[in-house]
């Protein structure tokens, strides 16, 4: 079989990635990252037991998945550990860790435990189809919870909780009843 996809193009599309992602970290916008995706591309993730959210198509990936669902979280990064890459599929699996500038008593950053990670399918051009982000869910509600005794979330991060506890947002689906299944591929 041949392959379907260049290792250099999507190596390229990995650093392309990366770089942005730092950008997007710097100004606290990760908005810019939309442009990294097909127009019709998918974005999800499983949030629990009862809960799913979904991203279909560009414009929704920019206003609600790396707008809406990342606004609060300035002074956060997301630092890529590592990637596997697969050409003949054009799978990519970035493992990534999750921390903020804020800092515990002992000069330690809060950091969530545990892996974090997004699986892509490339879809030319440099551009992913979709990604479905994978995390450890108890251990981001313990660090949240941490940092709220501890009084050390930021204006914004008060208002992202404020915001998500008030009802239902876009994006946001009960398992099963999103547009796009998380394993739809």
């Amino acid at each position: 079989m041949a392959a379907a996809f260049t290792r250099e193009e999507l190596d390229e599309t990995v650093r392309r990635w990366v770089e942005l992602n730092k950008k997007c970290e710097a100004v606290g916008d990760w908005r810019g990252l939309a442009d990294m995706y097909t127009e019709a591309a998918t974005y999800g993730w499983n949030y629990g037991a009862e809960s799913e959210f979904m991203a279909v198509g560009r414009d929704e990936i920019r206003d609600i998945a790396v707008g809406q669902e990342m606004d609060g979280l300035e002074g956060w990064s997301y630092p890529y550990q590592e990637f596997v890459v697969d050409e003949r599929s054009g799978y990519v699996i970035g493992l990534w860790k999750q921390v903020s500038s804020a800092k515990r008593p002992d000069g330690t950053n809060y950091a969530v435990e545990g892996i974090g990670g997004s699986w892509f399918r490339y879809g030319g051009n440099y551009q992913w189809a979709w990604q479905r982000d994978f995390f450890d869910f108890g251990n981001v509600s313990a660090l949240f919870v941490e940092m709220m005794a501890a009084d050390a979330l930021s204006e914004g991060m008060r208002k992202r909780i404020e915001r998500t506890t008030a009802g239902p947002l876009p994006g946001w689906y009960r398992i099963g009843k999103a547009p796009v299944q998380l394993w739809d591929r």
